[in-house]
């Protein structure tokens, strides 16, 4: 198991002040307080499902249904919003519906063997279908959405919204799972080497099925946040976010191989995006590139992450010296 700060972590951490410091030095008020408090906001549900992810691939899986799960939990609030369902009932219902989309990909992956992706892959359509078999296609929009419903998320408590105060506790709770919990290090114990899991008792099924259960969890959770900030709900949304979202955890430094990776990580990678993405606008350069720009970030972590690992092997044989 990794140390929540490693130098990989300190290395982002300084990649994303240069870049900081070069947007300022064009538009100043980039960097001003509450403009970098929006950007937090912007980026917390990639930091929410970046945590999840994050889960995911440490025990050698990846969740590409993460997106979909959102935008089922998301469209679900809005339509028990609409048949005037209180909030806290809401909110238990779409996480105890994204834990339970969740726990499908788990239990396929544990008891039939179906590798990750393509049981994601699979999953992802289906949740975009019952999208589509809920309402027909149907968008739900802002007039159709109550207005505790939609303030919610954007309430202002001491300087940030509640949605980044959520984010926040997320990943709090999910440092203090990771380094200080059995089940913690039975995640990376999984990924970093499940044969010798299985020898100290831990069942490597079982640990993948909950971080799959957790990743759910908090794909539900951000289904109504991002339908009640955006006032908003219909079958595409979010559609492609599961991408961002694995480049967060890529570029953060989580192993794809699984066995390594931090909160830090996972957060600051999640945060060099946000910025990115906010940032293009500002300085006049076409959203578009973004997708450009996040692909080159993750070739550069992925090679960065194959040199820092490279084993040099051991030498067998060495060259006979000369005795004279």
């Amino acid at each position: 198991m990794t140390r929540l700060v490693t130098s990989r972590e300190a290395i982002l951490a300084l990649a994303i002040l240069i870049l900081l410091a070069v947007i300022a030095t064009r538009f100043p008020g980039f960097v001003a307080p509450a403009n970098l408090a929006r950007v937090l906001t912007d980026t917390a549900p990639l930091i929410l499902l970046a945590l999840g992810q994050m889960v995911v691939i440490v025990t050698k899986c990846i969740d590409l249904s993460v997106a979909a799960n959102l935008a089922l939990c998301g469209m679900v609030a809005a339509l028990m919003n609409g048949a005037g369902l209180p909030l806290p009932l809401i909110l238990l219902a779409v996480i105890g519906l994204g834990a339970a989309l969740g726990a499908v990909n788990g239990l396929l992956v544990w008891r039939l063997g179906i590798p990750s992706i393509v049981v994601t892959l699979g999953t992802m359509t289906i949740y975009r279908g019952t999208i589509f078999l809920l309402t027909g296609g149907a968008w739900i929009n802002a007039h159709q959405m109550s207005d505790a419903f939609k303030a919610f998320p954007r309430a202002v408590v001491a300087g940030l919204p509640v949605m980044a105060w959520i984010a926040l506790a997320a990943v709090a709770a999910m440092a203090l799972l990771l380094t200080r919990t059995p089940l913690g290090r039975a995640f990376y114990a999984v990924g970093g080497n499940p044969h010798a899991a299985v020898y100290t008792g831990i069942s490597v099924g079982r640990t993948q099925f909950l971080a799959f259960v957790l990743a759910g969890a908090l794909a539900g959770l951000t289904g109504y946040l991002w339908v009640a900030r955006y006032a908003v709900a219909y079958v595409d949304i979010a559609g492609g976010f599961e991408l961002d979202v694995v480049a967060a955890c890529v570029i953060g430094g989580i192993a794809i191989a699984g066995g390594s990776g931090s909160v830090a990580g996972a957060v600051m990678g999640a945060l060099f995006l946000g910025i990115i993405k906010n940032a293009l606008p500002v300085v006049g350069i076409s959203p578009f590139w973004q997708m450009a720009i996040s692909g080159s970030a993750i070739l550069v972590a992925i090679a960065f992450n194959a040199a820092s690992r490279r084993d040099p092997g051991r030498i067998i044989l060495k060259r006979a010296e000369h005795r004279t």
